[in-house]
């Protein structure tokens, strides 16, 4: 596994990057009410580190240039939060290769099949279902996440049945493992079709779903993703009791 940010060292800046437009003094601009939820959620984790003194958001769409200033920091003593896979493959950043690696779909789809899973095609299969894997030391499996009933909505805990949960934390490690995955929170997108997985894809950081965590879950994905990413020890979670489908 790739290491995270050492905890032990001084912290001059947070960046979090988002697919939006954000104002000179950092404000949210044309964000939809998810990515503003994402970007509140991730805040409030952080402002609990006393460390973290410096704070700024970013639009990915200002890394397209070369010549951001973002692309001009010391790296070594900032950590950086993407909450979008939409980055330039020039973007350098501890995170890169797995973000990459996430983003090119086809090719961590193909890599699933080799296994014996099956996999989405194209927009077929779209996964409803999302497994939190808590990779810190180790990789911590949270609940799954479900859709809802309406847009933007979703469910949590959502139980599934035993077989099907054993051979999706084994797809999970051995993905996570061939990746060389750094300390973070992924969502692992899948459904189930005629009782098999179908894996989608996998997600960098607590996207869109780890929300409903704000309210089910005991710290929450947002807190969690945090400490990965500092390398700080992630706390026994709490959940509610499991939802059948």
């Amino acid at each position: 596994m790739a290491k995270s940010y050492d905890y032990g060292r001084g912290m001059d800046k947070v960046v979090i990057i988002i697919n939006a437009e954000v104002s000179d003094r950092g404000e949210l601009i044309s964000a939809s009410p998810v990515t503003q939820r994402m970007v509140e959620a991730l805040q409030r984790s952080i402002a609990k580190d006393s460390r973290a003194k410096d704070l700024e958001i970013v639009s990915a769409a200002t890394l397209w240039s070369k010549n951001s200033r973002i692309n001009h920091q010391d790296k070594s003593k900032t950590v950086y939060c993407p909450l979008t896979i939409q980055l330039p493959e020039y973007f350098e950043f501890p995170q890169q290769k797995i973000y990459s690696a996430c983003k090119d779909i086809n090719a961590r789809r193909r890599w699933v099949e080799k296994l014996g899973f099956k996999t989405s095609v194209g927009d077929s299969w779209l996964g409803h279902l999302w497994l939190p894997i808590i990779l810190s030391d180790r990789p911590v499996f949270a609940e799954v996440i479900g859709e809802g009933s309406m847009p933007n909505s979703y469910e949590h805990p959502v139980a599934i049945p035993n077989r099907q949960r054993k051979s999706l934390h084994s797809l999970a490690h051995q993905l996570l493992d061939s990746l060389e995955a750094p300390p973070a929170t992924y969502l692992l997108q899948f459904s189930l079709y005629n009782g098999e997985i179908v894996f989608d894809r996998l997600w960098p950081f607590p996207a869109a779903p780890a929300l409903i965590t704000l309210k089910t879950q005991q710290p929450d994905l947002f807190t969690c993703h945090w400490h990965c990413l500092t390398n700080q020890p992630v706390a026994d979670i709490s959940i509610s009791d499991a939802m059948a489908i």
